[in-house]
């Protein structure tokens, strides 16, 4: 069979078009930015030490910032904006995905063209500097007609790594809502597909280096004036943006936009959500891999159209209500305050996905354990991992004043990772997901908890409040309501993460299953 008969290949390559030119989108503007910006501003600061050393400075405190969280901090600052320019002006923006990507990645193409300029512009020969001046050259003739010229190759060489650094950073943009190659690595970590993330990894880096050896082309053309060279780099550069970008720029305009977290089955409902609007003959498309900070407020100001939630994640951590509660009051109070944001709950799918701790069945044999009642006093000497936010979730405040729990260790680990690492041992407990078919996969056991410390979570689906009165909208994801089992949603999410089909094969056999 040929490798791009393998259904997994020819889902990367369908997507290639609109990734790969968004890729560049935001790549390509975030670096204008960079260079309007920074370009400027070392002229400026050359032959000002203390505003050199605190452009410097904070270039490089920058680069200390961890890019997925840099990322990730513009979207609740823009969103403020955002808000605050509605109520003053009246006018708003769009604080999801590609503003908020290209600010931060712009941030972090500052340091090597700061860097690069100063240093090439305090190379250049006083000698020429001054026989510039000697034929009367005003100083702005002498910046740009000597000084400029002479720094160029090594101002281009700054301008390289800025290219490098932002096309890799990009892709971890996935998370604030702006598609990229990102989103193969994203999708392909959840569901275990490593030709996604291979795929996704090989774009990236064909693409930097790409544009790396077109920039030094240009360079090399530069420093020889060489004007073919620098012609033929040019000309290549226009070339491969062109030809990304228009590929993506000719594509069809989805009329509704879905959203997902970052785990296996979120993938796969929003696969399912996405058919159900294509079989009504509603024009859609997914935002996936989007962080529970971000995907409710993209929801409330109308970036995304429509996802699935849990109803405990909302009750406890959006809406910050303390304690425990029985499930009716949780979806009580959860339809009061997703109305005050005018967020419509349509309906429950029919299934719930709770937090919950998992061990090895055999081992909680051996050691007596069924309950977290009966985990606490083995605890201390034991190891628990959680996913990326369960240790700062009020269920784990909840679970440990409950319990009195005190772990040996707290690991973070991706979902799908932790299971692996229950399973070999590497931790002996984990803080798994009721629906998660991988629990059966790997024979765990959910361990009882008779205190209720962790509230309900069955899976709802939001519509933004622009989508309140949408007919077409409602009656396409209608017949979904109460329909998923968790029998159905458990095999699905292990058929998803066991890499035996794209979320897309998952959501349709999941469909022929419960309709």
């Amino acid at each position: 069979m040929s490798l791009f008969a393998d259904p997994r290949w020819r889902d990367a390559l369908g997507n290639l078009p609109d990734y790969l030119g968004a890729h560049v989108r935001v790549s390509l503007a975030a670096l204008a930015l960079g260079l309007i910006v920074s370009l400027p501003l070392a002229i400026l600061a050359r032959d000002r030490p203390l505003l050199r050393g605190a452009l410097l400075g904070f270039a490089g405190v920058v680069q200390t910032i961890p890019g997925l969280a840099l990322l990730a901090l513009f979207y609740p600052l823009l969103l403020a904006l955002a808000a605050l320019s509605i109520s003053a002006l009246g006018v708003g923006f769009s604080a999801f995905g590609f503003l908020p990507a290209v600010l931060a990645l712009a941030l972090y193409s500052m340091l090597p063209v700061l860097r690069n300029t100063i240093t090439g512009l305090d190379a250049v020969d006083p000698a020429l500097v001054e026989a510039a001046q000697g034929v009367g050259m005003t100083p702005r003739q002498v910046l740009t007609m000597v000084e400029l010229p002479l720094a160029l190759p090594v101002i281009m060489a700054g301008i390289r790594t800025a290219a490098v650094w932002v096309i890799g950073t990009a892709t971890l943009s996935t998370p604030i809502g702006q598609t990229s190659l990102g989103n193969y690595i994203f999708a392909g970590l959840q569901t275990q597909n490593w030709v996604l993330v291979l795929f996704g990894c090989a774009s990236a880096a064909v693409l930097a280096l790409a544009v790396d050896q077109l920039l030094a082309l240009i360079e090399r053309g530069l420093r020889l004036r060489s004007r073919v060279r620098t012609a033929l780099g040019s000309i290549g550069l226009v070339a491969l943006i062109a030809a990304a970008l228009l590929p993506g720029l000719a594509g069809a305009r989805s009329t509704y936009v879905i959203g997902a977290k970052t785990f296996t089955e979120q993938y796969v409902l929003a696969a399912l959500l996405e058919q159900r609007l294509e079989a009504a003959g509603l024009t859609a498309t997914t935002r996936a891999g989007l962080g529970s900070s971000v995907i409710f407020d993209a929801l409330k100001s109308g970036d995304i159209d429509a996802y699935v939630d849990y109803s405990g994640t909302l009750w406890a951590n959006q809406f910050k209500h303390p304690g425990i509660a029985a499930r009716d009051e949780v979806l009580a109070d959860l339809k009061q305050d997703l109305s005050k944001d005018g967020v419509s709950l349509l309906g429950e799918l029919g299934f719930a996905n709770a937090y919950a701790l998992v061990m090895p069945r055999a081992k909680a044999e051996a050691l007596g354990i069924r309950s977290i009642a009966d985990l606490a006093a083995r605890a201390p000497s034991m190891t628990i991992a959680g996913d990326y936010e369960f240790f700062s979730r009020p269920e784990w405040a909840n679970l440990r004043k409950a319990y009195r729990l005190a772990f040996k260790t707290e690991r973070q680990m991706q979902p799908d990772f932790m299971y692996a690492a229950v399973t070999s041992g590497e931790v002996e407990i984990i803080a798994g997901y009721t629906s998660d078919g991988l629990i059966a996969k790997y024979d765990l056991v959910v361990l009882d908890d008779p205190k209720q410390a962790i509230p309900p979570y069955d899976a709802v689906l939001l519509l933004a409040p622009k989508r309140a009165n949408d007919a077409k909208l409602r009656d396409a994801l209608q017949p979904l309501l109460g329909r998923i089992g968790i029998a159905a949603m458990r095999e699905a999410n292990l058929r998803a993460a066991s890499g035996d089909g794209t979320p897309d094969a998952v959501a349709r056999w999941l469909w022929d299953r419960v309709k």
